[in-house]
């Protein structure tokens, strides 16, 4: 069964469960294996980190883990909100991610 990811890096989305729900970020990363995505600024967590060159002080990093997908939804280009993804093609041919509750483009897949 193939599975039909709508999420991609670079994409607005917005915390539905869990400690970090109703906060929004911007996605880093796409897990696809673990079905896990990492928002940035959301789901922070500190790292006791040795110092090393890359950090001479050392100390607690803090850094984004990654969220289970079903925990985020797009938002709405056009209102803000949680919405799901449509897919429909142009008459070019084209594919268009479009948000399902203001019918707005989000953008063009290929």
């Amino acid at each position: 069964m193939a599975d039909q990811w709508r999420l991609r890096k670079g994409d607005k989305v917005c915390v539905l469960a869990g400690k970090n729900k109703g906060e929004t970020g911007t996605i880093l990363k796409v897990l696809r294996e673990k079905r896990r995505v990492v928002v940035q600024g959301v789901n922070l967590l500190g790292k006791h980190q040795k110092p090393s060159p890359q950090y001479p002080d050392g100390g607690v990093i803090r850094r984004e883990a990654p969220l289970h997908a079903s925990n985020v939804a797009h938002v709405d280009p056009e209102t803000g909100k949680p919405t799901r993804v449509g897919i429909r093609f142009l008459e070019d041919g084209r594919k268009v991610r479009f948000a399902k509750l203001s019918g707005k483009d989000i953008d063009v897949v290929n």
